[in-house]
């Protein structure tokens, strides 16, 4: 189906801006029954508002499952973009409706749809509002790890500067770089502004450099308050060398990946050792 843009109207100062269309309105209010009435009555599902929000972002910024499978079924773009570059799978992933996450990347939604000045992608969206879920769906479906967002960064950055942990062990997990940088500032940065020892860390267990610079020249520890629970936890780590357990987990995720942690059981360190040499043997022997 084609997109059609609703009716305008002109407010004076305010300029042109389109009605809502009942179709809008239904979905938004999540009015399964209207939204089949009047589709059946001939209403486009297409519809765009002047800022081309379609009946489907508004079904996912409300987090209306019922309504989206409605809308796609009935013929409604899947990757159509408002004025800001966001398409219905950002929209969902923000709200964290994972039904209706499913329900967009079941009919094709994009997960990396291109970026712009204005945009997240839809991991992004899910990193940004703490939707646990979501991240680990669109990870399955081959979201990039480092797609770069201008305000935040990669999705970990995304994670850890609005503290969201599950979210952070997630990308870590299936192998975000944990040093990454946006203008030289790494997660790291982020965790620390945020006052969040617990992640400062999990990052630091994913080898995360406690003393790298962003370009202002401050390491993580220069973000948080003298003398809190995160200052004291990164001085110590900065100036304390990393235990042989803690370099092995890293060398170990670096080198043969996260799927080799789950190999490996949590034995002695020199038991681990052994067993991540025997790892590394039939890996260069396959």
């Amino acid at each position: 189906m084609e997109l059609t843009s609703a009716r305008s109207t002109y407010y004076g100062d305010i300029g042109h801006w389109a009605d809502r269309t009942p179709v809008h309105e239904a979905a938004s209010l999540g009015r399964a029954l209207q939204l089949q009435q009047l589709i059946a009555a001939g209403a486009s599902v297409n519809i765009v508002s002047v800022d081309n929000f379609t009946p489907l972002h508004d079904a996912c910024i409300q987090a209306h499952p019922n309504c989206v499978k409605i809308l796609l079924e009935a013929g409604a773009q899947v990757d159509v973009r408002t004025i800001h570059g966001s398409t219905p799978l950002c929209h969902a992933c923000a709200a964290g409706s994972i039904e209706s996450v499913k329900l967009l990347v079941d009919h094709g939604a994009s997960v990396n749809p291109s970026l712009t000045a204005l945009t997240a992608s839809p991991l992004h969206e899910a990193c940004i509002r703490g939707n646990p879920d979501c991240v680990k769906l669109m990870i399955a479906k081959g979201a990039l790890l480092e797609a770069f967002d201008i305000y935040f960064g990669t999705p970990l950055h995304a994670a850890c500067a609005k503290a969201h942990f599950d979210c952070a062990l997630l990308l870590l997990n299936a192998g975000a770089k944990v040093n990454a940088t946006k203008f030289h500032e790494t997660a790291l940065h982020h965790a620390a502004r945020a006052e969040r020892e617990d992640l400062v860390e999990l990052l630091v267990e994913f080898g995360g450099d406690v003393n790298i610079s962003d370009n202002l020249d401050h390491i993580p520890r220069d973000y948080t308050k003298p003398d809190s629970p995160t200052n004291l936890c990164l001085l110590q780590y900065g100036s304390n060398p990393l235990s042989l357990q803690q370099l092995c987990r890293i060398i170990i995720r670096t080198m043969v990946g996260t799927r080799a942690m789950e190999l490996i059981p949590k034995l002695d360190i020199s038991q681990r050792i052994i067993d991540y040499l025997m790892f590394k043997s039939l890996i260069s022997s396959e």
